[in-house]
């Protein structure tokens, strides 16, 4: 898990619009899924059930860059759950992703954001747990 800088998140909720911006951040690039489960191991495709062979991929150093823009409400839903302590609201709302990679010997760029391409996006406020009865605090009124 990487902690972003506060400033790379601006979300305004009540208006359904949130950006997050992150420019040239260093993370391994662990090349598939299971290498990065396994540290690295790959997965030998003999366990009991059926997969392919994943080989060895030792992570490399890379940067990535990201622009995700949520904006325009599409629907709106309110969840309470009184018996798991749980109430949210949530937006789901058209974005856009840019997003693009570089390490050594290779770079990858995301075609231009296109909202056609979202299946889904939702931004969502949540109370639970031992906040769920702090109604004097609540920030989920619209």
């Amino acid at each position: 898990m990487i902690r972003v800088p506060d400033d790379a998140v601006d979300v305004d909720f009540r208006r359904g619009r949130a950006t997050l911006r992150l420019a040239d951040l260093e993370v391994f690039d662990d090349h598939d899924i299971a290498n990065s489960l396994t540290y690295g191991l790959g997965l030998p495709g003999d366990l009991g059930f059926p997969y392919p062979e994943i080989p060895p991929v030792f992570p490399v150093r890379a940067t990535v860059s990201v622009e995700v823009n949520w904006n325009a409400v599409l629907e709106a839903a309110r969840i309470r759950n009184d018996s798991q302590r749980f109430e949210g609201l949530f937006l789901q709302t058209e974005t856009t992703v840019r997003w693009s990679s570089r390490q050594q010997g290779f770079a990858f760029e995301s075609e231009a954001p296109n909202p056609a391409r979202n299946l889904i996006s939702v931004l969502g406020r949540e109370r639970n747990g031992a906040f769920f009865e702090e109604r004097e605090r609540a920030e989920l009124r619209e």
